[in-house]
């Protein structure tokens, strides 16, 4: 799970990151009012789910109230588009308006989870506002990192290294992160990243930036993270998917797709490609799915109008048959199916399944392998193989 930028900072601010005063404004009026609070000049930062905002122009500094107005006008309302929002951009609703900060220089400082080594790994750099991929090709000589053993946490030692390394003040910079540190592990963040942390010409450490990812896992524990999801952020099947604790993600191709399992969706997706077809999404019921999961993963895949056939692949083992079977034709007779459904079943149960599919009085394609099902789209759609 994702949030805004200014949600972060007010987990910064709870963990005591310092941070630029600021205020939220959702219209030109808020924009106003905020600086006539803050003073000027400010920044105006656009609050979408994206990297790359100040490259496409979602941050921009104001040294007048006239200046101020036109950026808020012209960002408000408008979709921004950057190297992770795609073509269409997303829709900025709201922006963080921030007393400007005189800057000296900027870091970059970041806390991810290294599956290899098993550990938080928090990574700093003095060539901070790049980003960190681009670092990492341009100048992997100035990325310093240190793993933290989770049982010891982030120990005095290694944060004034990494302050040294990074020519931070080491005092200050030490403290920040520690504290970015304890919100990684009390919030179970899968990131979180200060872009640019910046050193003030009065010698003060900011934060100006905050991303923070967090364990969608997790949530249960965190009652206050979980209000903080925007669903205006989010594709609203993919949205409505989380309701029912789907995994889904819409894609571009006309073939719908429901699995049990990433590998098999992967697998799926391929043979669809095989066949002359797209895969319009990715959607893993998972093993533990019962007939409302299934239900709602198939209203789901009903409601994006690109689909022109839905691909039911699964393999009963934790997931038996007859459940996705009766799943399937619970959902078929709660909504209007006007589009073909290829159903291939194997594993646990699979011939009553098969049985409860073919008995249902609904027009279902029943494919006994894969290879029968990938003859099958192409008959459908017309495709070549």
């Amino acid at each position: 799970m994702k949030v805004h930028e200014y949600q972060a900072k007010e987990l910064f601010e709870q963990f005591g990151i310092p941070i630029p005063e600021g205020k939220l404004a959702n219209s030109c009026e808020e924009v106003m009012a905020a600086i006539e609070e803050l003073g000027l000049p400010v920044v105006i930062k656009a609050q979408i789910q994206a990297g790359g905002r100040g490259k496409a122009g979602g941050v921009k500094l104001a040294k007048t109230k006239e200046e101020a107005q036109e950026i808020a006008k012209n960002m408000l309302g408008k979709p921004l588009v950057t190297h992770q929002t795609g073509g269409q951009g997303k829709i900025v609703r709201k922006v963080l308006v921030e007393k400007a900060a005189d800057i000296k220089k900027e870091y970059y400082v970041g806390m991810v989870i290294d599956r290899a080594q098993r550990k938080p790994v928090i990574m700093v750099s003095p060539a901070g506002g790049m980003e960190i991929e681009e670092l990492a090709q341009e100048k992997p000589e100035l990325i310093f990192k240190e793993p933290i053993d989770p049982f010891l946490g982030l120990l005095p030692f290694q944060a004034r290294k990494l302050s040294f390394k990074a020519e931070m003040p080491v005092r200050e910079a030490a403290k920040i992160l520690t504290s970015l540190y304890k919100l990684f592990i009390a919030k179970d963040c899968s990131l979180a990243e200060i872009n640019p942390l910046i050193l003030t010409s009065e010698g003060n450490l900011l934060a100006i930036d905050a991303k923070l990812n967090f364990d969608d896992s997790a949530l249960y524990r965190h009652p206050d993270v979980k209000e903080m999801l925007d669903p205006l952020e989010l594709d609203p099947l993919e949205y409505e998917a989380m309701k029912y604790h789907l995994n889904y993600v819409r894609l571009d191709g006309n073939v719908g797709i429901m699995v049990n399992g990433a590998g098999l969706a992967m697998a799926t997706m391929d043979v669809i490609k095989l066949a002359g077809a797209e895969p319009a999404n990715f959607l893993d019921v998972g093993g533990g799915a019962n007939v409302e999961m299934i239900t709602q993963g198939f209203k789901i895949l009903l409601s994006d109008p690109n689909v022109k056939l839905i691909f039911i692949n699964i393999f009963g083992g934790i997931l038996r048959c007859d459940v996705l079977a009766q799943g399937v034709i619970e959902a078929a007779k709660q909504v209007e199916i006007n589009i073909p459904v290829l159903v291939r079943l194997e594993g646990t149960n699979v011939e009553k399944g098969r049985q409860m599919l073919n008995e249902s009085g609904l027009n279902f394609i029943v494919a006994k392998d894969i290879s029968e099902a990938a003859k099958k789209i192409v008959e459908t759609l017309g495709t070549k193989e």
